[in-house]
C-alpha cells in the first residue's frame, strides 16, 4: 500500500504543478479555483509522501515521487502544447520511468 499511496502522491505533484501553471495565466474566478486545486493537491501530494516514506526509505521514495510528478508534469505540458514533443524528450521521460521501476525492484 505504501508504494500506491508514493505514486498516487507522485500523480498529485503533476496535478499542483499544472495548477500553479494556471494561476499564471488565468484572472478573477478561475485564477482563485486554480489557486484552491494547487492547494489541496499540494497538501495531499506531500501528505501522501510523507506517509510513504514511513515504510520506504527516504531517498528512494522521494525520487519515485519526484520522477513520477517529472514524466506525468512533462507528459501533461506536450498533450496540451505547452512544451514540443519530440523523439528525445519521449525517450528521456521513458529512462526516468524505468529508473523509478527499478527503483521498486531493488527496494
Amino acid at each position: 500500500m505504501p508504494w500506491v499511496i508514493l505514486i498516487l502522491s507522485g500523480a498529485l505533484e503533476a496535478v499542483w504543478a499544472a495548477a500553479l501553471h494556471r494561476t499564471a495565466q488565468t484572472t478573477g474566478r478561475r485564477r482563485l479555483i486554480a489557486a484552491g486545486v494547487f492547494l489541496a493537491s499540494v497538501l495531499a501530494s506531500m501528505g501522501g509522501l510523507a506517509t510513504a516514506m514511513q515504510s520506504i526509505p527516504t531517498g528512494t521514495a522521494y525520487a519515485v515521487w519526484v520522477g513520477v510528478g517529472v514524466v506525468l508534469t512533462s507528459a501533461y505540458a506536450m498533450v496540451t502544447r505547452v512544451e514540443r514533443a519530440t523523439l528525445a524528450r519521449i525517450l528521456l521521460l521513458g529512462g526516468i520511468a524505468a529508473c523509478v521501476a527499478g527503483l521498486k525492484v531493488v527496494a
